[in-house]
């Protein structure tokens, strides 16, 4: 057996309960054979085997009382898995989906996404089974007064920054940094995805959005290619999924879908900004539901409990959740002529579809390097608040995009150095790896 074998040997007998985590770690520690053998080093200090335990694990009760009196109970987690290059960065996720498993994955992945982004930020992921859908702002209001009561114990501006993810928007952020606030009687930057009236940043809800485009254009360019003129099939139809179709507008291309849990909507007239517009309002607003756009516009037809996958495109941007694309969804993909896929949620896409893809020659831009934007702008708006200032869109916009290049070129060298021409999975993986190992060795067995 190899030592790498061993080591996700021994990852899955520690978390045979935990399939996601084990999925994430497979997926990246396959990549890295040819980084092990040409640096003995890591091997010797065990790199590999602290990276894939957390630092710390935290698990906790949240109790609230909600509008008809009744007490209830939801359970609360942190995982700050990684510290080495910065204080713990990544969201807090509230569904009724989470648990340990999708956290520890979430928090491993934030790790060498974060390192990819050239910021100085480690890795954490939280969150809460609580779900915020149907629940009036009191209701959500005391949820986060209670969570945060827990949560402001471990957290801090030097410490550890969450920001927001699925079910944490702006009023669930607001919610939790005025508790914060109250607890510790101090205004700092101790959770990024803020209003901009009080000291959050610009482009900062677009920022994961418009980085997968870019990542996608960054792909295509060094190609000798671009997205102009090109048919996206964007899944979700939430913040990611908005703003990458108003990018892709932007560049020129054309979005034709977007879904929802209970099916999706395939426009072959195309999205205009007139049309994302009624989305951004259904959806942000209203929080209706995805095929009242089929009932709006008749050009448009709604697919009932079925993804976009289907649906021929030059482009594909899964935005939703993780393992929406399937080995038949890539085939399919494939049969219907896409180019790039570019990963705005996180691990949206199996291991097996990222073979396919990869095999018939797609270019395949994983999450932790294709929806790096998000955190990535979370960073600068860390670096606004340190400074006590706010940069204009079009500053946070083009940081933005300039580390979203970066990022493209470290994972396109990192995989023509180790051999893996053209794999940014491969790439992402190694370049967001080693930037990690190295400052592990620097700082010692800690």
């Amino acid at each position: 057996m190899s030592y790498t074998d061993d080591i996700l040997d021994h990852v899955r007998k520690n978390n045979s309960e935990q399939p996601e985590f084990c999925q994430a770690v497979q997926e990246f520690v396959d990549s890295l054979t040819p980084v092990l053998e040409k640096r003995p080093d890591y091997r010797k200090a065990k790199i590999l085997e602290r990276m894939t335990e957390p630092e710390r694990v935290v698990m906790f009760r949240v109790p609230w009382i909600d509008d008809a009196g009744e007490y209830q109970i939801n359970r609360g987690f942190r995982i700050q898995f990684n510290s080495v290059l910065g204080p713990y960065k990544g969201g807090l996720r509230f569904h009724p989906t989470v648990n340990l498993s999708i956290l520890k994955f979430l928090a491993f992945e934030q790790t060498y996404k974060n390192a990819l982004t050239t910021l100085s930020m480690g890795g954490a992921k939280g969150g809460s089974d609580f779900d915020p859908k149907g629940k009036s702002d009191a209701e959500v209001m005391k949820f986060c007064q209670s969570f945060m009561t827990e949560l402001y114990r471990h957290i801090g501006q030097y410490t550890d920054v969450p920001a927001g993810d699925i079910g944490v928007g702006l009023r669930e952020i607001g919610y939790l940094f005025g508790q914060y606030r109250r607890l510790e009687n101090e205004f700092s930057g101790v959770l990024t995805g803020k209003s901009v009236n009080w000291g959050g940043s610009l482009i900062r809800p677009e920022a994961t959005g418009y980085g997968a485009v870019y990542f996608a254009g960054e792909m295509l360019a060094h190609c000798g290619r671009s997205l102009e003129g090109k048919t996206c099939v964007i899944s979700g139809s939430g913040n990611v999924a908005q703003f990458t179709a108003k990018k892709a507008l932007e560049l020129g291309a054309t979005p034709i879908t977007f879904s929802d849990s209970n099916g999706y909507i395939y426009d072959p007239d195309g999205i205009d900004a007139e049309k994302l517009r009624f989305v951004m309002e259904l959806k942000n607003i209203r929080r209706g539901r995805i095929q009242e756009y089929s009932e709006r516009y008749p050009s448009a037809s709604f697919y009932p409990d079925a993804r976009p996958w289907d649906v021929p495109c030059e482009a594909a941007f899964p935005s939703a959740t993780e393992n929406e694309i399937q080995l038949a969804d890539a085939e399919r993909l494939v049969a219907n002529g896409v180019e790039v896929v570019a990963e705005g949620a996180n691990m949206p896409t199996t291991p097996e579809a990222v073979d396919a893809l990869q095999r018939a020659g797609v270019l395949f831009g994983p999450g932790k390097a294709a929806n790096a934007g998000g955190v990535a702008t979370s960073g600068l708006e860390m670096s606004q608040n340190s400074m006590r200032l706010s940069w204009t869109e079009d500053e946070v916009d083009g940081r933005l995009r300039q580390i979203m290049r970066q990022i493209h070129q470290a994972a396109s060298q990192a995989a023509e150095e180790y051999g893996y021409s053209g794999n940014y999975v491969a790439g992402a993986n190694i370049a967001g790896f080693t930037k990690v190992a190295d400052a592990m060795l620097d700082q010692g067995l800690v």
